[in-house]
C-alpha cells in the first residue's frame, strides 16, 4: 500500500472514531466541538503524526424554544388589607350595584389613633375635604379631632354636626370677602392667608382674628404636589407678617404643605427650617410668632411603597426639636389622605373588553367608574391604586378606562397594569386605598351616570 492510500485509511479510522465520540458524548448531555492542529503529547501521536484533532466536550444548554409561560396573576392584598378584612367587606357589598366606595370606620379610628399617639402635642385638623363622610365626620368629632374647612359649606356642614367653631380653620387662602364675613359671623377666629388681598379683607371682615401666612413649597417627592398655587416666598410672608399688627389681626403662625402623599420626609426638614428664619427674622421686629401648621402631606397606601406612619412622626419630632430646642411652638397638623385614604374599598365592574387592531398587543378594559365618577387623582397618573380581581391564572398588560365619552377619561395607559387573561366582562375589580379624594371629587351627572355612592362599614 503506498502512502496515499495508507493516510486516507488513517483519515477515514479518524472520521468513524470521530463520529462514535460524537455520538456518544451527545448522548450523554455534551456537545463536541473539534479543534484541528492541536500538538498533542507524544504518548497519544497516531501513526507518529504531530498534528491531529483535539475534542472540545461541552454540556449542551437544553432550551423549551417556544414554550415560555406568562407569569400567573398575583396581588399582595394583606399589604392593604387583611384577608379576613376584606372578606367581611366584599360580603357587605356582594348586593350592592357598582360602582360604590365602602369606607371601612376602624380603619380611620386607627389612622387618628397612630397620629395622635406620634405626634402628642399637636393638634390634629382634618381636612375635611378628604373624605366628608358625615360618619367619617363625626367618628373624628368624637375622638377631639379640630377640623380644616376650605368654604363656608363646609363650615355649614361642620356647624350641622355640632361641632363648636373654635374647632375649625379656615384653611383656604381664596375667599371672597362675604364669606370671610359669614365665617367670622358664625364664630371663626382662625384663618390662613399667603397675600396682601385676602389679608385686608380678613382685617375687614374678620377683625381681631388669629392669621396663619402659608409659605409656597415646590412639592418635590410628592405623587399630587400642591405647588404654585398656593403659598408665597418667604421674602413676602416676612412683609406680611410686619403688617399684620397694624391692622388689627393676630399674626399666629406659619404653615406649609409639603405635597399630597409626600414619600420624600426629608421636605418637612427643608420646610421647618425655613419657618425657623422666619420666626427669627421677624421676632427681630418685635412680631412674635407661636404656631407652625405642618399641614397634610402623611401618605396612605399605594402601589410605590411610602414608610410607615410612625417613621414620619418621629422625623418630623426630630426635625422641630433640633429647629426649636428652646422648646416647640403649637403645632396643627391637617391630615387628610392619610387620615381615609387606606379606609376606601372601591368596587367597580368591567363593562367591556376589547382591542384595537387584531395586532395591537394590550386589551383595553373599560369599568364603570373612570376619572369623572371618582377617581380624578389618576389624572397624568399621579395616583396609582391598588387594583384587584378574583381571577387567576396568566397575566397580560391592559389599558384602563372609564365609560364616559371624553377621551380624557382613561386612567392607567402609560402606567400599565398586568390582570389575567381569564378577566371577563361583569367581573367585580376592587380598588384599593381610596377613601380619600373620590367621592367629594366626582361629578354630577357628567354624561348623565350619577356621583359616586358611599357606604360605611363599622363592623368589628
Amino acid at each position: 500500500m503506498n502512502a496515499p492510500e495508507a493516510n486516507d485509511g488513517v483519515r477515514e479510522k479518524e472520521r468513524n472514531a470521530s463520529n462514535a465520540f460524537r455520538h456518544r458524548a451527545k448522548g450523554k448531555g455534551f456537545r463536541v466541538y473539534i479543534e484541528k492542529g492541536h500538538n498533542f503529547p507524544l504518548p497519544f501521536r497516531p501513526q507518529g503524526r504531530t498534528l491531529c484533532s483535539l475534542f472540545i466536550m461541552v454540556p449542551i444548554q437544553r432550551r423549551n424554544i417556544g414554550v415560555e409561560h406568562p407569569p400567573s396573576y398575583s396581588f399582595d392584598l394583606e399589604r392593604f388589607m387583611p384577608r379576613e378584612r376584606f372578606e367581611a367587606i366584599k360580603a357587605f357589598a356582594a348586593d350592592k350595584e357598582t360602582p360604590f366606595l365602602v369606607i371601612d370606620l376602624k380603619r380611620v379610628a386607627q389612622h387618628y389613633d397612630q397620629l395622635k399617639a406620634g405626634l402628642p402635642f399637636a393638634k390634629v385638623y382634618y381636612a375635611v375635604k378628604a373624605n366628608p363622610n358625615p360618619e367619617v365626620l363625626k367618628l373624628l368629632i368624637d375622638k377631639g379631632s379640630c377640623f380644616d374647612i376650605a368654604s363656608i359649606y363646609e363650615l355649614d356642614l361642620m356647624l350641622g354636626l355640632g361641632v363648636s367653631p373654635d374647632r375649625l380653620s379656615y384653611g383656604n387662602t381664596i375667599k371672597k370677602a362675604e364669606h370671610i364675613a359669614y365665617a367670622y359671623e358664625k364664630g371663626i377666629r382662625l384663618y390662613a392667608t399667603d397675600s396682601e388681598s385676602d389679608l385686608n379683607k380678613i382685617a375687614t371682615h374678620a377683625p381681631g382674628s388669629k392669621v396663619f401666612f402659608r409659605i409656597l413649597m415646590d412639592g418635590s417627592g410628592a405623587d399630587w404636589p400642591l405647588s404654585r398655587k398656593f403659598g408665597a416666598h418667604p421674602d413676602t410672608i416676612y412683609n406680611l407678617i410686619l403688617d399684620t399688627p397694624a391692622l388689627g389681626l393676630d399674626p399666629y403662625g406659619v404653615s406649609f404643605h409639603v405635597g399630597s402623599q409626600q414619600r420624600d420626609i426629608g421636605q418637612w426638614d427643608n420646610a421647618i427650617a425655613t419657618v425657623r428664619y422666619l420666626f427669627e427674622a421677624v421676632r427681630e421686629k418685635g412680631v412674635p410668632l407661636r404656631m407652625i401648621n405642618l399641614g397634610g402631606g402623611f401618605p396612605a397606601k399605594y402601589l410605590s411603597p411610602t414608610s410607615e406612619t410612625n417613621v414620619y412622626t418621629a422625623e418630623v419630632t426630630r426635625f422641630l426639636s433640633e429647629d426649636f430646642p428652646e422648646g416647640i411652638p403649637d403645632i396643627i397638623i391637617e391630615p387628610g389622605r392619610s387620615m381615609t385614604g387606606d379606609s376606601g374599598l372601591l368596587v367597580s365592574e368591567v363593562v367591556m373588553i376589547s382591542k384595537k387592531a387584531e395586532a395591537n398587543q394590550y386589551r383595553w378594559v373599560y369599568l364603570d367608574i373612570g376619572k369623572f365618577g371618582g377617581l380624578i387623582e389618576t389624572l397624568d397618573e399621579s395616583i396609582k391604586y391598588p387594583i384587584y380581581v378574583e381571577r387567576t391564572g396568566e397575566t397580560q398588560e391592559v389599558i384602563l378606562a372609564g365609560p364616559t365619552c371624553d377621551s380624557m377619561d382613561i386612567l392607567y395607559e402609560t402606567e400599565k397594569y398586568k390582570l389575567p387573561l381569564s378577566l371577563q366582562e361583569k367581573d367585580r375589580v376592587y380598588f384599593f386605598s381610596t377613601g380619600a379624594y373620590t367621592q367629594s371629587y366626582s361629578s354630577i351627572c357628567f354624561n348623565g351616570f350619577p356621583p359616586l355612592r358611599a357606604y360605611v362599614f363599622d363592623r368589628d
